[in-house]
C-alpha cells in the first residue's frame, strides 16, 4: 500500500507541475516553446528510468555487514528527506506561482528553449529521483514492491492531473496532500525505525531490543490481531 501512496503522490505532483507549465505557455500565446517543455519532461523520465537502474546495480554491490550498513543509512536518508518534503509541501502553499516566475524568467532571457527544457527537466527529475529513494525504502523494509500497486498509482496521479487540467474538474488537493502527508509520516517513520535496525544489524549502534513493547498478544487461533506489528493495520503502519 506504502508504494501506491508514494507513486500517486509523486505522479500527480510531477503532473501538477507540467500541467502548470503548460497552461502558463498557453496562456502567453508561446507555443513554440511547447516542444521544450515536453522534450524536458521526457527526458526527465528516461534519466529517471536509467537512475533507478544504476542504483540497483549500485545497491546490489554491497553484501553482508556492508549490505546492511548501505540498507540502515539509505533508509534514514529517504525517511529525512520524506520528512522534509512533508514539511516543505505544507510550508510552501504558492508552488504555482514559483512555477510560473520561474517560467517568465526562463521566457525573459536570450534562451528561451533551453530555459523551459531545464526548467521542466529539473522539476520533473526531481520528483523521479524522490520515487526512486522512497520505493526503494518501501522495497527494502517490506522485502519487496507491488509493481501492480504502483502502476495503479502512477495511472491515478495522472488521471487526477487530467481530470484538472483537460476536464476542469475541482479536485479537493488540499485535502489529498493533508491525508496522504500523514499517511507517509507513518511510511517515514517505518522508514527511520528500520533503518536504525539496519544499524543494529550491522553492529554500529547497540541492540537493546524492545524497551518498550505494546504489541497486542496473538489471537486463540495463533493469528495476530489487526494492530499488532505483524497484523494487517500494523504492518502498514510500522
Amino acid at each position: 500500500m506504502a508504494e501506491l501512496i508514494i507513486v500517486f503522490r509523486e505522479v500527480l505532483e510531477a503532473t501538477l507541475i507540467v500541467g502548470i507549465l503548460y497552461t502558463f505557455l498557453k496562456q502567453t500565446n508561446q507555443d513554440e516553446s511547447l516542444a521544450k517543455l515536453w522534450q524536458g519532461v521526457l527526458v526527465a523520465l528516461a534519466a529517471s528510468i536509467v537512475g533507478s537502474f544504476l542504483f540497483q546495480q549500485f545497491a546490489g554491490g554491497f553484501k553482508g555487514q556492508a549490505g546492511k550498513l548501505f540498507e540502515g543509512i539509505v533508509m534514514i536518508v529517504a525517511a529525512c528527506v520524506l520528512g522534509t518534503v512533508i514539511v516543505w509541501m505544507a510550508k510552501n502553499k504558492n508552488i504555482a506561482e514559483d512555477l510560473k516566475g520561474k517560467a517568465e524568467k526562463a521566457l525573459s532571457s536570450k534562451k528561451v528553449g533551453l530555459g523551459i527544457f531545464l526548467l521542466a527537466f529539473v522539476s520533473v527529475f526531481r520528483e523521479g529521483i524522490e520515487t526512486i529513494l522512497f520505493l526503494y525504502g518501501v522495497m527494502m523494509k517490506q522485502g519487496g514492491l507491488s509493481i501492480t500497486l504502483s502502476l495503479v498509482g502512477a495511472v491515478m496521479g495522472i488521471g487526477m492531473g487530467y481530470l484538472i487540467f483537460v476536464q476542469g474538474k475541482k479536485v479537493p488537493l488540499k485535502t489529498f496532500f493533508n491525508v496522504s502527508s500523514i499517511l507517509l509520516i507513518f511510511v517515514a517513520a517505518g522508514m527511520f525505525a528500520y533503518g536504525i535496525h539496519e544499524l543494529e544489524s550491522a553492529g554500529i549502534i547497540p541492540n537493546y531490543g524492545r524497551i518498550w513493547d505494546i504489541n497486542p498478544p496473538k489471537l486463540a487461533d495463533g493469528s495476530y490481531p489487526l494492530m499488532h506489528d505483524k497484523g494487517y493495520v500494523g504492518s502498514l503502519l510500522k
